[in-house]
């Protein structure tokens, strides 16, 4: 009999700590609606500004161009990464506390989701310059270089890289077994995953760090020695034509690329000021929804090839409800 009421214990205990709870963000009850309508509107317009980038880079056969189509993979993921953050939220905002919860799988579906999609931001954005290079620094060679198959093949390396490591960054949190319910964060990702664990998390936090140092330093260190062999190049030579274009061109990437980077600078930093928790809160969501609605507005108004085709839409349209 006490061996029948020790595992009906056991299997109460498995299933309460399947059952997670996640933190709400702080906002008043006469703010969590505005907050909702904004964070709303903003969702949408991620959604939308990059679907129709994709849609237009698709449908449009002068817009038929590596840059262009490695610019669909970065959309692609924007409206990935804001999908699995962002809908989540807006259901807690108007939810009471004792309702924000989430099953275990699920909260470790998303976090590798959440870290898939940060990891493609990176890799995306190092073929972006790469393929940069190439069209700068040796343009005879380019359309050699930088085929449909080239992209493809890169694209599906950008992808299955980042699905492989964080594949197993987060395998090795959920072979933890668990001690603890509550998740210190509105989403799940890997620090919420390991963090409801007792045992000993040497091994979660070096595979971690070196998963850090090599996309971070990898991406990093790729870039900066392309622009500066793009720099080189533009100085080296009195072509203004060419200069005119690199610019054009680069400052684009190079924008989307830096800001990438400090909104994840600062959310890491934010970690390490435990009083800072609520703004951590606000700029890890900020990442979700506001940078794909900043990269499809940088793109959509920067490139003029992009900007010419959505002018050229919107005014087919205003034609055609005139008629």
């Amino acid at each position: 009999m006490k061996s029948f009421y020790f595992f009906r214990n056991m299997n109460n205990w498995t299933l309460s700590t399947d059952i997670l709870t996640l933190e709400a963000l702080q906002v008043t009850p006469q703010s969590s609606l505005p907050a909702f309508i904004l964070l709303l509107l903003v969702y949408v317009f991620a959604i939308v500004s990059n679907l129709g980038l994709v849609i237009l880079i698709s449908s449009s056969q002068s817009l038929q161009q590596p840059m262009y189509l490695l610019l669909c993979n970065m959309s692609v993921n924007d409206m990935f990464g804001a999908t699995i953050v962002v809908p989540h939220i807006l259901k807690d905002l108007m939810a009471s506390s004792s309702e924000r919860y989430v099953h275990y799988i699920v909260c470790a579906v998303q976090a590798f989701c959440v870290h898939l999609h940060a990891s493609v931001s990176h890799t995306v954005l190092m073929i972006m310059a790469f393929d940069r290079y190439v069209a700068i620094c040796n343009p005879l060679r380019y359309a050699v270089v930088m085929t449909h198959r080239t992209v493809v093949g890169l694209s599906w390396a950008a992808w299955g890289s980042a699905a492989v490591l964080v594949l197993i960054l987060i395998g090795l949190s959920v072979h933890l077994s668990r001690c603890r319910r509550l998740i210190f964060n509105l989403f799940c990702d890997n620090a919420s995953l390991f963090s409801l664990s007792c045992e000993n998390l040497l091994m979660n936090n070096i595979y971690g760090l070196s998963y850090t140092v090599v996309l971070l330093g990898s991406s990093i260190c790729s870039v900066s020695l392309t622009y500066l062999k793009i720099a080189a190049v533009c100085l080296s030579s009195r072509n203004k034509a060419l200069n005119s274009r690199a610019l054009q061109t680069c400052a684009t990437h190079l924008m989307v690329y830096v800001i990438l980077l400090v909104s994840g600078f600062i959310i890491v930093i934010l970690h390490r000021f435990p009083q800072l928790a609520d703004h951590r809160k606000v700029a890890a969501v900020l990442g979700h929804v506001a940078l794909p609605a900043l990269n499809a507005l940088i793109y959509g108004l920067q490139i003029k090839e992009v900007r010419h085709k959505i002018k050229a839409v919107f005014q087919k349209n205003k034609v055609t409800d005139v008629k």
